[in-house]
């Protein structure tokens, strides 16, 4: 029997729902969990506090869809304003609005955590039948050569030049119509994001939704949640309407995402009896440039990261411990025109004449590999609001220098005329002479616009209670049947897009749900 989707409009009254499985969040780990447990008979729940917009309502808009599929429209920061916090709330989650990059996790990231970590069951050989799985169902390939616009084919011909490592992205698309309209949702269904893969493969085996649903509390009883409380949000005003639900399962799930899981448990209570959750929170900061080019450009057009530039994945360090460079990873930036008019910093005359050449605006956006030492954390103030926290400590200065040095490189390589970086003083660099400007960077809060798109940690997975806040079975310490499958278990970064090891975990976490 098919599953459904019940919304602010539909549900009817307050009640209690009953289920095998009960799922918060509906993103790359919740969707992947939900469709794994459905293939082995049991019946799933999935809760989403955002709303359920199939891709029939999507309109290519900014505005409009930034409100469907875009938590706080995109507007949400850290504490100090200076990184955007990019994040979804909508059946599907964060990959209705994703690039659709889909790598694999870097088998010296699995080592890494399984030797520093202790997380086990999740190596090279234990992930492998999932990759193949997952490449079938979404569809994944390396960007073909018709799908690299102007700027992707610049940014791939430099980095050859620049003797560089880089290659085609790995893509979850099918039948891509090069709109560019990636971060607005894909009205085509091209985008294999979870709205259109693992969403409908799971209600076809019976899992139900609950979209415009807030999870509040989760209740123990021993050592196990004996039911999860939630309200419905009228979707209109936004605000808690009457109606309130109980979910009674034999499993809990949590998957509300990178920024979302962590801040639940911590409205719960339960930072005593954790102390490491919401600690260790990874945002790969995102720092970007804007170049002019002569010829045009039209950077809003085709799909976002055709290329990546992977010679600077990891940082190097000298044997003294000092850092040389790298520790991220570069692609071509793809912005509309709204928000491309909004990134580029001045106002008056000045931002009118760089408007007028808008087609002519490239750029470069690099994903930075947060450094272990110096990561974040999220609060909660006395009226429930999250607050994100995030340290730019020596080193993450050092390696966000170096990564803009890079770009600004690789853009003149490209044949840009000039250069603009998105801090206060926008900074203009017309040669690489003038390259020395980025040292003179100050990099202090809101100096600088960057973006955090991929969030991780906070249910940081671990052997030590004390130090993390899941098993490498997924299980939160001290619990017999709550789980948590998202970003947030991983130790640190991934050091590439998340979204592929996000599921690839998930697999694993039904696994180990259906052996317990």
């Amino acid at each position: 029997m098919s599953g459904r989707v019940y919304e602010w409009k539909n549900l009817g009254d307050s009640r209690t729902v009953k289920a095998d499985v009960v799922i918060v969040g509906t993103g790359c780990g919740g969707s992947t969990l939900a469709y794994e447990l459905s293939k082995n008979g049991k019946k799933v729940i999935l809760i989403e506090e955002g709303g359920y917009y199939h891709t029939g309502t999507f309109d290519n808009r900014e505005l409009n869809m930034a409100g469907k599929i875009s938590a706080e429209r995109n507007m949400a920061t850290d504490v100090s304003g200076t990184v955007n916090l990019v994040y979804g709330k909508n059946v599907g989650g964060a990959s209705v609005h994703y690039w659709a990059d889909s790598y694999r996790t870097p088998e010296d990231r699995l080592d890494l955590w399984k030797k520093e970590y202790g997380i086990y069951g999740h190596s090279s050989e234990d992930l492998s039948s999932h990759w193949k799985e997952l490449d079938e169902v979404l569809n994944v390939h390396p960007a073909k050569e018709e799908y690299h616009n102007k700027m992707n084919q610049l940014v791939r011909k430099a980095c050859k030049s620049l003797g560089w490592e880089g290659n085609p992205v790995p893509q979850a698309r099918k039948n891509c119509q090069k709109s560019g309209h990636c971060m607005q949702g894909c009205m085509y269904g091209a985008k294999q994001s979870q709205l259109v893969t693992h969403i409908p493969k799971a209600m076809a085996l019976g899992t139900d939704i609950y979209a415009d649903c807030k999870a509040t509390r989760l209740e123990l009883k021993g050592d196990k949640v004996e039911f999860l409380e939630a309200v419905m949000i009228d979707r209109p005003s936004g605000k808690k309407s009457g109606i309130t639900l109980r979910f009674e399962a034999s499993v809990f799930a949590i998957a509300a995402g990178g920024f979302g899981s962590s801040t639940f448990l911590l409205r719960n209570g339960w930072k005593k009896k954790l102390p490491a959750l919401v600690e260790y929170l990874a945002i790969n900061p995102s720092p970007f440039v804007h170049a002019l080019y002569e010829e045009p450009i039209v950077q809003w057009r085709n799909i976002p990261s055709a290329f990546g530039v992977e010679e600077f994945r990891l940082a190097r360090f000298k044997e003294n411990g000092s850092y040389i460079e790298g520790g991220f990873l570069i692609m071509a930036n793809q912005l509309q025109p709204g928000s491309l008019s909004a990134l580029i910093p001045g106002f008056g005359f000045e931002h009118r004449e760089i408007m007028k050449q808008l087609n002519h605006v490239g750029g470069t956006i690099g994903w930075i590999d947060d450094v272990p030492s110096e990561l974040g954390n999220i609060s909660v103030n006395s009226s429930g609001k999250r607050a994100v926290t995030y340290h730019f400590g020596k080193l993450t200065k050092e390696v966000l220098k170096d990564c803009i040095r890079k770009q600004v490189l690789l853009n003149f390589k490209a044949g840009a005329k000039w250069i603009l970086l998105p801090d206060l003083k926008r900074t203009k660099i017309f040669s690489e002479k003038e390259i020395d400007k980025i040292d003179r960077l100050e990099l202090r809060p809101a100096s600088m616009m960057m973006a955090a798109p991929h969030p991780a940690g906070g249910c940081r997975m671990g052997q030590d209670p004390s130090r993390s806040v899941v098993n490498w079975k997924h299980r939160v310490h001290g619990l017999k049947n709550l789980y948590v499958s998202d970003s947030s278990v991983f130790p640190t970064g991934v050091s590439v897009d998340p979204s592929y090891t996000i599921m690839a975990f998930s697999k694993q976490a039904a696994k180990f749900i259906l052996e317990d």
